[in-house]
């Protein structure tokens, strides 16, 4: 048994470093980023049923806040994140009278009914406050993020997942990261969420092999991408709308890893970058979590 784990223990290990390697191959060899949206992904369903276009990242800011959320296949858990989500923002806005917010659920060519759920709450609070994007396929979380946040009309742009595995009211500490960062060259700033503090309880508990596999990873991504940052993969990362015009547009990456691509552009580009820890939960079905157990948290041989 003890056999069988450190073999699928490597391969997983192999297959991340691939996956790192491919992404910075992929960043060198790519020319330009495919900002191209078929004309139902410009436009979206006002609460009456009407469409109208989104706007464009380039213009101006009109609201404080816009959180843009990746969906495939989410009919199920997203209620919950929105239901969370919802509930945080109203209560602010009704606490701060100058607080303005956006939610914009990206749904990722699924094929079950994201896309009806997420209009149920455009017409409970409005177009003003809830946009669905719908693209006629598959991007990946990369590509839904990038055209969601390149719809947006937020001073700032939260990345959250559609999981609800962070807490949303921890936007307030990624908020209060984003504060403390100075200077901000052209007002361009990132404050990434991060689970890495999990980490210090688990490592302990974990073999000797897996504590190897752990750092290797870490080491991989600081020496060929990112440096540091400790946890590029949490979904939960808050962007000036001037850095987000900047790295998103750059962005060639749109499955898995895109965030270390994308951070990877913003300190080619030396755009400050915070990592503030936030709460975060395991929800099953998410591949981040099982990339998170795998490396931060102890799994003892007898639950694989």
């Amino acid at each position: 048994m003890d056999c069988i784990c450190e073999i699928l223990q490597a391969l997983v290990g192999l297959a991340i470093v691939a996956v790192i390697v491919l992404v910075m191959v992929a960043h060198v060899t790519a020319s330009v980023a495919n900002l191209m949206r078929d004309n139902k992904e410009k436009r979206f369903i006002t609460a009456t049923g009407a469409e109208e276009l989104f706007p464009s990242l380039h213009d101006p800011p009109s609201i404080e806040l816009s959180v843009v959320v990746p969906a495939y296949n989410e009919e199920l858990r997203m209620p919950l994140m929105l239901d969370e989500a919802m509930e945080y923002l109203e209560s602010r806005r009704k606490r701060q009278a100058s607080f303005t917010y956006e939610v914009i659920v990206v749904d990722d060519g699924s094929k079950d009914k994201t896309t009806e759920m997420a209009l149920q709450y455009t017409r409970k609070y409005g177009a003003e406050k809830v946009r669905v994007l719908t693209l006629v396929k598959n991007r990946g979380k990369g590509g839904a993020v990038r055209l969601g946040t390149l719809s947006s009309r937020g001073r700032l742009v939260l990345m959250a997942d559609a999981d609800g595995a962070t807490k949303f009211a921890d936007v307030e500490k990624v908020e209060m990261g984003l504060q403390d960062l100075s200077p901000k060259p052209d007002n361009m700033a990132i404050s990434c969420g991060s689970r890495a503090h999990l980490q210090q309880d688990a490592v302990t508990q974990r073999s000797l092999f897996r504590n190897f596999l752990m750092h290797g990873f870490h080491f991989l991504v600081w020496f060929l991408c990112v440096r540091g940052i400790r946890d590029t993969q949490c979904g939960f990362k808050l962007f000036t709308r001037e850095a987000a015009l900047r790295t998103f547009s750059s962005l060639h990456v749109e499955r898995w890893a895109f965030d270390v691509e994308l951070l990877y552009i913003a300190q080619c580009f030396n755009i400050p970058i915070a990592e503030v820890a936030v709460n975060w939960t395991e929800i099953e079905g998410n591949v981040t979590s099982l990339f998170l157990l795998f490396f931060y948290l102890p799994l003892h041989e007898s639950q694989v």
